[in-house]
């Protein structure tokens, strides 16, 4: 019989092995906040470079791709990912509206999928897409040297 948990014990530790998450906030503010936030709210609590791309408004291009994020998102069923969107807009500022969209920018050669997540707010698209590989020195390429023919290609 002590072997045997009750139902109240079994709970209890349940509750106790149980992980808190801490909530993710930009500047103070909770994300469910966030999303209830005015566009001017918001423009207030960005950095200046974002802040400055705000004000001088949102063009044709960038209103085209907010309204198809939503639209997938709508589309989308309940507790599933939504539809991916392309885009070559990499200076397109993340804004709350977006997160848990998922995002293919270009990076001149691939679109790169990138899911939109609460950390990314205010950063550029761009800055989750490398657009060059890091170059490696030092190590012999195809027709270096001649005794680079006996080199493995990778």
């Amino acid at each position: 019989p002590a072997l045997i948990m009750s139902d109240e014990a079994a709970a209890a530790e349940a509750t106790k092995t149980k992980r808190t998450f801490r909530k993710f906030t930009y500047r103070g503010v909770e994300l469910s906040a966030l999303l209830d936030l005015t566009n001017d709210e918001l423009m207030a609590m960005l950095k200046s470079r974002p802040r400055r791309r705000f004000k001088r408004g949102l063009r044709r291009k960038e209103m085209a791709f907010i309204k198809r994020l939503r639209k997938n998102k709508k589309a989308a069923p309940p507790g599933e990912r939504p539809h991916f969107v392309l885009t070559h807009l990499r200076n397109m500022v993340i804004v709350p509206e977006m997160i848990g969209s998922i995002v293919g920018v270009y990076n001149g050669k691939v679109f790169n999928g990138i899911e939109i997540k609460p950390e990314m707010i205010g950063h550029f698209l761009g800055e989750f897409s490398p657009s060059y590989r890091a170059v490696r020195h030092g190590r012999p390429g195809a027709g270096a040297t001649t005794s680079s023919r006996f080199i493995p290609l990778r």
